[in-house]
């Protein structure tokens, strides 16, 4: 199968497609920056292609996947998954954002009629939250309440701030009787051993509040991170000011700044960081937790989405949407590299 990269030449994005490369897939490198992309296909030998992601559909012809890395995806993966639709080309990505993965849950019907895959998060944002949360439906079928967390800080690139930027004025989300519910910046806090000693933790508005109510059914789903406490009251005070992200010349301005700002980690630190995952599902009697530990994010999210990639290349490939774990299984995240877990308590 032949796989188009979109958004290659971000930071990202060219890490992905080096690591193509190096796997021998089969792909070609796409943007609508033509210089960054045709000098991105010099250097890895590959070919280009150049459009905005309204022209896609014009722009498939020959392609089997197609790899969005071009965040925030909320601005560019309507026209894609529409495309992707049309031509019959599967479609996978590397978003963390709310908006895609619920609006994606809703073209399933469309995908399986079309005999297309539509499978958003498949980077650290959200393979191995959503594969942990797999792992605790395995081991609790009648939870009723789900638990994630991630203890992953470290450098980020000026896309991912970006994207954060973009969805910055939303708050906290929770999940609660089935629904997504709007709720104050770190609305919940507790003690939380991610696997490194417990530490002081509060609830963020993490992508698996949409997706793992559709890996695992529960329909209570909360996700959180660490934060001293202080940090999580002055989030929680700060809230009527958020709204000024949502104001289109400052967040415009704000993103702007943030792609030159933030470069993401460096190879050193892509090779030596870690991040550490812990998730606990409850029923009425009884609460189990488990742990997982992974490679620094971006390092997970390039050996995922390639490895997602040549899954499909095998033939491994379901019709319809679908988050990792439901893709493939919660195993998924155990095929790739240094990670450690499941951790059961």
């Amino acid at each position: 199968m032949t796989i188009l990269v979109y958004g290659a030449y971000g930071y990202t994005g060219e890490l992905i497609a080096e690591e193509a490369r190096e796997r021998d897939l089969d792909f070609v490198v796409a943007g609508r920056n033509g210089t960054k992309t045709r000098g991105l296909a010099t250097m890895l030998g590959v070919d280009a292609r150049v459009f905005d992601a309204e022209d896609a559909a014009e722009n498939l012809d020959g392609i089997d996947i197609l790899l969005n890395c071009a965040g925030p995806f909320v601005q560019t993966y309507e026209p894609l998954v529409e495309a992707c639709l049309d031509t019959g080309t599967h479609y996978l990505d590397i978003t963390g954002e709310f908006e895609v993965f619920e609006a994606l849950a809703e073209r399933d019907r469309d995908a399986e009629k079309a005999g297309v895959c539509l499978l958003p998060g498949i980077g650290f944002d959200v393979v191995p939250t959503d594969c942990l949360a797999g792992h605790l439906h395995d081991r609790l079928p009648d939870a009723t309440s789900l638990r994630l967390g991630f203890d992953a800080l470290g450098a980020v690139s000026g896309g991912t701030a970006a994207s954060a930027i973009e969805h910055g004025s939303g708050g906290g989300k929770v999940r609660r009787d089935g629904k997504i519910l709007d709720v104050p910046v770190a609305s919940d806090e507790r003690t939380i051993d991610f696997g490194r000693g417990p530490t002081h933790a509060v609830t963020v508005p993490w992508g698996d509040v949409s997706t793992a109510y559709y890996t695992t059914g529960i329909e209570n789903v909360e996700v959180y991170t660490p934060m001293p406490k202080r940090v999580g009251q002055a989030l929680r005070l700060s809230q009527p000011l958020l709204g000024v992200l949502g104001a289109g010349p400052v967040k415009r301005g704000l993103q702007a700044l943030a792609r030159s700002a933030f470069s993401g980690p460096s190879a050193e630190q892509r090779e030596s960081d870690r991040a550490y995952i812990w998730g606990e599902a409850e029923n009425d009697e009884q609460t189990v937790v488990s742990r997982l530990e992974t490679p620094e994010p971006y390092a997970l999210t390039v050996d995922a989405a390639t490895t997602a990639a040549a899954r499909f290349d095998d033939g491994d490939v379901p019709t319809g949407y679908h988050t990792p774990a439901a893709a493939f299984d919660p195993g998924f995240v155990l095929e790739l590299d240094d990670v450690v877990g499941f951790i059961d308590d």
